[in-house]
């Protein structure tokens, strides 16, 4: 039930961290109740990333280290001029914004219509790519870079707000699909733009 070996179990028996009692066979033996009560309690609903500390602000600073001497050249921005890199960079923020209102939406038409939005802006930014001269797979590519610190960000807030298990992978698996869904719709943009 808990994931956790018979030692474990019996070190923290020892540890007066769980009851148990012995049997006059001497067999310790464990109360489902103490069992029980060390499960995560069952909520109904994961709290809102902004109540965890992902604000969008938090998530944008997740991408500070793409723009440093490294990543500046590698980037596609790093063709563009500054006034162009900042629209590149607000289409962005709009986008992470989106993508949090869609994780924390409370009903299936909020979160749809926040996922439309988000793709709106992916489609945005494939075409801005491809005006670039860029090729696909670079587009691909500098997409790709983009989504994983907004992953390993919400990773670390689940990891650091104490998300149970369930909730942690739900919330990445539910990521991972809106993201999906945004490249799809970067290279639908690509291929228009």
């Amino acid at each position: 039930m808990l994931g956790i070996s018979q030692g474990t179990l019996r070190r923290w028996a020892d540890r007066g961290q769980v009851a148990s009692f012995t049997t006059p066979g001497g067999h310790r033996r464990f109360p489902r109740a103490a069992i029980m009560a060390l499960l995560p309690s069952s909520r109904a609903r994961r709290p809102h990333l902004a109540d965890l500390g992902a604000s969008s602000d938090r998530m944008v600073r997740a991408y500070r280290p793409l723009f440093g001497v490294e990543g500046r050249a590698m980037s596609l921005l790093a063709r563009l001029p500054e006034s162009d890199r900042q629209l590149f960079r607000e289409r962005g923020r709009h986008m992470v914004e989106c993508l949090l209102a869609h994780l924390d939406a409370d009903a299936p038409a909020p979160a749809m219509a926040n996922l439309h939005e988000a793709a709106g802006h992916a489609a945005d930014y494939g075409a801005g790519t491809a005006a670039l001269g860029a090729s696909l797979s670079e587009g691909v590519q500098t997409f790709l870079r983009f989504r994983a610190p907004f992953i390993a960000e919400l990773a670390a807030t689940a990891r650091k707000r104490g998300l149970d298990t369930r909730e942690a992978t739900g919330l990445l698996v539910d990521a991972e699909s809106a993201f999906d869904e945004l490249l799809l719709a970067f290279m639908e943009g690509w291929q228009h733009g």
